[in-house]
């Protein structure tokens, strides 16, 4: 697969608004890689939903390849140390990047990572409210991105005081964050609010990124709304298309 440089990047601090009229939403699916019914499921969603998949879970290889050859695009679902890990009743999940790592251990963490992964285009973070507000390892972190020549970082926007994105931008990553998570709250009738507050976002600000998860309650909604978007005015992208359509993809990926 073709990977791009990533030579430079305005800030996305949040999804700004796009030259175009039309709405532009992208949907990822968060924390695949465990139950393959699941996976399959969320990966014959109709129209470019992006699959996120967990390194090191029993069907990580086999849900990147199937998405893959769906046309979906993969993102390694990095996980990343929590505050409610600190009291060390939490197990850190395989593949976890942690506060006390060093420069080196971080980087064969991520090396591993994207082993049990492929196909990734991209990386989002599973977790991470402590790892993420902390500049020192963002900095490797973006770094290590650009090495391996990935073509953006999303961040799943666990805290508000994260600096992932200020990080993304001073290494050249093309990066932005999550405007609304689908299924905090599984009721379905919950699910159906926040698709509506998605769909309320794109229009106010041309665009909106959405983080969804496998439970079966979100893939029922996502297979009876999604195909109705368009008709909607609405349009479903790739996440790559999203930061282009947005200005600071258009810079970074090219």
């Amino acid at each position: 697969m073709m990977r791009f440089s990533v030579p430079a990047l305005l800030l996305v601090c949040a999804v700004p608004a796009v030259a175009s009229q039309e709405p532009h939403v992208s949907i990822i699916i968060d924390d695949l890689g465990y139950r393959l019914d699941a996976g399959r499921r969320a990966i014959a969603l109709p129209g470019p939903v992006a699959c996120a998949i967990l390194p090191g879970a029993p069907r990580s290889r086999h849900l990147a390849r199937y998405a893959h050859e769906r046309g979906k695009e993969v993102l390694l679902h990095l996980p990343m140390q929590a505050m409610d890990d600190m009291d060390d009743q939490v197990p850190a999940s395989p593949g976890s990047l942690s506060i006390d790592m060093s420069r080196q251990a971080l980087a064969r963490a991520f090396a591993d990572a994207m082993q049990s992964v492929p196909h990734a285009v991209g990386v989002n973070n599973h977790r991470g409210s402590l790892v993420t507000r902390h500049p020192g390892h963002m900095h490797w972190l973006m770094q290590t991105i650009r090495e391996q020549r990935l073509e953006f970082f999303v961040d799943s926007y666990t805290t508000h005081k994260s600096v992932a994105l200020k990080l993304a931008a001073e290494n050249g990553v093309a990066a932005l964050k999550r405007d609304v998570f689908l299924d905090t709250d599984p009721d379905p009738a919950e699910i159906r609010r926040q698709f509506e507050r998605l769909k309320t976002l794109a229009r106010r600000n041309g665009a909106a990124v959405a983080i969804g998860h496998p439970y079966p309650a979100t893939l029922e909604a996502l297979e009876q709304l999604l195909p109705s978007l368009g008709d909607e005015g609405i349009r479903l992208v790739p996440v790559r298309e999203l930061l282009h359509r947005t200005g600071a993809g258009a810079n970074a990926l090219n």
